[in-house]
């Protein structure tokens, strides 16, 4: 009985010494259209989120390093560029916000996204998401370099818009780099009401790696009922509360996404 004690201690150590990855990016909320900026815009955007109240599982949820996610703020700043009218460029800086600590540097990515065909071309609009991120702030993300795939499907039906992204990462450099392909998604539907203010639901979530998909209790998955709209000025938004739905999930953030676009011309 002994022995079979100390092999529980030590299992449960284990698993408390190397917290589960973050299923979901929690400096990003968002969910694509296949349709990409016009040649020669340029898009910057604040995407702002933060955990009212976190999981029940210690160091899961949007914890994706060695702080817990309760009480965190995250925010993204990203500055979007039109490289055509098919292909933008995108660069990202991330930060939190601990709760009770000031805000830090948390990583930086750079994407493209592009869209294939015409718009309206095919029964459904498609294009393609390839996104590289590297961070040096294990107590956010203990994974160091990560590449991200996202196939993009969207159509506009009436008055509804809708749009899945399902997505493939792969770590590149940390403890992840020896382990396959995690895989998750990000999905809309909305309603454009007016130009205004428009209703909508967004869904979230992962299920981690392809070839050893994680127990259902430690999945994240959310829902996102959503207002979004333009604002005077040409600022557009997108807000809501987020609830988890499994026990490894953040139970509720708020995310809070501003941008604007303006033409600046071609650079190249």
């Amino acid at each position: 009985m002994p022995k079979f004690t100390c092999l529980f201690l030590l299992l449960a150590v284990g698993a408390l010494a190397h917290p589960a990855r973050a299923q979901v990016d929690p400096w990003e909320f968002e969910v694509y259209a296949a349709q990409t900026l016009g040649k020669g815009m340029l898009e910057l955007e604040a995407l702002n989120s933060f955990v009212a109240q976190g999981p029940d599982l210690g160091y899961s949820g949007t914890a994706g390093g060695e702080i817990p996610s309760n009480q965190m703020y995250r925010g993204a700043l990203e500055a979007t560029y039109g490289l055509t009218d098919n292909l933008e460029a995108a660069a990202y800086i991330n930060t939190a916000h601990p709760n009770a600590e000031g805000m830090q540097y948390a990583g930086s990515k750079l994407r493209l996204r592009g869209s294939l065909f015409e718009q309206g071309e095919l029964p459904v609009d498609l294009g393609w998401y390839l996104e590289l991120e590297w961070n040096n702030t294990p107590q956010f993300d203990d994974e160091q370099l990560e590449l991200e795939l996202k196939p993009i499907v969207s159509k506009d039906l009436g008055p509804f818009s809708v749009a899945l992204n399902p997505k493939f990462v792969k770590v590149l450099v940390g403890p992840g780099n020896s382990e396959g392909v995690e895989f998750g998604y990000s999905a809309a539907a909305y309603y454009r009401w007016t130009r205004w203010i428009s209703p909508g639901i967004e869904f979230y979530g992962g299920i981690g790696l392809m070839d050893q998909i994680d127990p259902g209790r430690e999945q994240q998955h959310y829902v996102f009922p959503v207002l979004r709209g333009e604002l005077p000025g040409g600022i557009e938004y997108n807000l809501g509360p987020g609830f988890g739905l499994t026990p490894g999930s953040d139970h509720v953030i708020a995310k809070f996404n501003i941008e604007l676009e303006r033409f600046i011309g071609a650079l190249f």
